[in-house]
């Protein structure tokens, strides 16, 4: 029977085969049995900063870390006139290239071998002129352009706009500009990348630490498509009065994974592959302006409903990626105006932060996809500057552009700056303190989706949602004690309010020094003059340079401790009504909160009996 199958499908591919031209398939397989991989030995397919990521983020190692049976790969590549391009681990799959009919038909009835499809061509040299075309948008003169702060620690230049509209320079001015993380940027090539002027600093403090091009299996990325470029370059570069980018002082690990001169499902699979290399070295995020619903085969082509977040290969990679811990971030699509009007995959994938396209003032690009995805989730999930956004092509100035693939490496970069300042979130936990910091967080649309996040607020969102404290009353006292991150930059006020107070009253203040680092704090708010019983409210305050807008959670004590002091001032007898103040003798038993004061006389004495 399965001999039969095998004839039926073989003759049904190499018909359509037959038609397009296709020779080049994916054959997936049905198990990883017989791996040589052991679960229990990670390191010997993950880096140790992978397998430091997954450890911070309580992610564990499972069978689609395990990499594809070599026996099931020499198979295939014995079968006939076969090239074996790439192998995804994760969707357990490899891509293949051969026009032999015999091999196919082989492979086709291996046990192991679930199902062998088409997917696209031989690879082609034309470039078409149109692929990465710039959305055609008239220059927005009403846009109001953010002149450079002098306060700064970066002098933006032509980016501070790009940056400014999410406060990104918040994050720089902090000491968060990128150090320490490491970013995939997956794209169609990055030609100039290792001699333009833009990208000086990162080369020469060996910044680039891993390529591969997965369309032509080389480790050459230094050519083909310079989208790639144009992208990195809102990250990665830095000419000081002229470019800085959102993460200047990220590590970057650079993919090819398009093929600029077709259009076809092939490249989700080389997108697969890619995410995989980029959790294995250890990627903190990446970052993908790339996206697909329409093929030059249309036999291809993806309807609105495959939009769900589950259908296309590119999707399920990036969740998969996602489920290992990465924070993937996807240009939402340029379809705004076109006839296909929604975002285009892998946008719709559940975990990854898709990103809409706006202007410097905020104003959304009309080409913009509009969500959500078919299933209903909110897309875009936030929006960044994609029209007339800023960067480079190659070794002149900085040039504009209009696209998401723009708004999403800007939005990228600030998540990695974010993330660093707060190691200890996981990836879903950074996307959701941008959502709710975003101008439309309380009411999301299928244009923003949650809107413009702001770093400042998302910073101190995170401060908040990683901070414990404990208020309680001691006594005639209230004690109040707090753990949270502070900096040179940051401080905590405590307030109370009584009754008889309008508003909130500072009582202490805790200014915090060094680098950013987790600290403990505690004051002691002394009672004893106030009268009882009363409710007393207090909340500490955050002030982040100067602004005071953020507040922990507020905490009401019920003080009512008798906190009555008696002060004995005499020379001798304890129950003398006339050696104690106000002639108030203590009683037997104080009540708590209560206090003696010994305040002997000079040269007297006091008898206890």
């Amino acid at each position: 029977m399965k001999i039969l199958l095998a004839f039926l499908l073989q003759a049904f591919l190499f018909s359509l085969a037959g038609k397009a031209q296709l020779n080049r398939y994916i054959i997936q397989f049905t198990n990883k049995a017989g791996t040589s991989f052991s679960l229990s030995t990670p390191g010997d397919y993950l880096s140790p900063k992978a397998l430091e990521r997954r450890s911070r983020q309580q992610v564990a190692i499972d069978s689609t870390d395990l990499p594809v049976v070599a026996a099931y790969l020499d198979s295939v590549r014995l079968s006939g006139a076969v090239t074996i391009l790439n192998a995804s681990k994760w969707l357990n799959q490899v891509a293949i290239q051969t026009t032999d009919s015999v091999a196919l038909q082989k492979i086709a009835g291996f046990q192991f071998v679930k199902s062998s499809q088409p997917i696209a061509p031989r690879s082609s040299s034309a470039q078409p002129s149109d692929k990465f075309a710039e959305p055609n948008l008239p220059l927005n003169t009403q846009e109001e352009i953010p002149q450079t702060e002098l306060a700064n620690i970066y002098n933006y230049g032509q980016s501070y706009g790009q940056v400014h509209l999410h406060q990104g320079e918040f994050l720089h001015n902090h000491g968060f500009s990128g150090q320490g993380m490491h970013l995939a940027v997956i794209d169609a090539g990055f030609p100039g990348y290792v001699t333009m002027p833009a990208f000086d600093s990162a080369r020469i403090n060996n910044r680039f630490t891993d390529t591969w091009d997965f369309v032509t299996n080389q480790s050459n990325v230094n050519g083909a498509n310079n989208h790639g470029t144009i992208c990195l370059s809102t990250i990665a570069a830095n000419i000081p009065g002229t470019f800085v980018g959102t993460a200047p002082q990220a590590t970057f690990n650079l993919y090819r994974s398009e093929d600029a001169a077709s259009e076809y499902p092939i490249e989700e699979h080389f997108m697969s592959a890619a995410l995989e290399r980029a959790d294995s070295v250890g990627s903190d995020l990446a970052s993908i302006s790339l996206g697909y619903y329409h093929f030059d085969n249309p036999s291809f082509n993806y309807s609105y409903a495959n939009m769900n977040g589950n259908t296309t290969i590119s999707a399920s990679a990036a969740d998969l990626a996602a489920r290992k811990g990465m924070l993937v971030v996807v240009a939402n699509g340029n379809e705004g105006t076109n006839s296909w009007h929604y975002l285009i995959t892998p946008a719709d994938a559940d975990s990854v932060l898709a990103v809409g396209a706006v202007n410097t003032s905020g104003i959304v690009a009309n080409f913009s996809s509009y969500g959500p995805s078919s299933d209903g989730q909110v897309k875009p999930g936030v929006a960044a500057v994609g029209w007339q956004a800023t960067g480079f092509q190659d070794a002149g100035a900085p040039r504009t552009y209009n696209g998401t693939s723009l708004a999403c490496p800007n939005m990228a970069g600030l998540a990695t700056c974010l993330w660093q300042a707060f190691p200890e979130e996981n990836n879903m936990g950074i996307i959701s303190a941008l959502q709710q910091s975003a101008t439309k967080a309380s009411a999301p649309d299928d244009r923003m989706g949650y809107g413009i996040p702001d770093m400042k607020k998302a910073f101190a969102i995170l401060l908040k949602r990683f901070y414990t404290q404990q208020i309680q009353q001691a006594g005639c006292n209230t004690i109040l004690k707090w753990s949270a991150k502070t900096s040179a930059n940051i401080s905590y006020i405590v307030e109370r309010k009584l009754p008889t107070d309008v508003d909130f009253v500072s009582i202490y203040t805790s200014t915090g020094t060094g680098n950013f680092h987790a600290d403990n704090f505690s004051y002691t708010d002394d009672l004893s003059s106030l009268p009882t019983p009363i409710s007393i409210d207090y909340r500490i305050k955050v002030n982040l340079d100067t602004d005071t807008s953020f507040y922990f959670t507020p905490v009401t004590i019920q003080h009512q401790n008798v906190c009555a002091s008696y002060t004995f001032i005499g020379d001798g007898d304890w129950n003398n009504a006339a050696n104690w103040g106000a002639g108030v003798v203590p009683p037997a038993v104080l009540p708590a909160g209560s206090s003696i004061i010994i305040d002997t006389q000079a040269g007297g004495e006091c008898v206890l009996n």
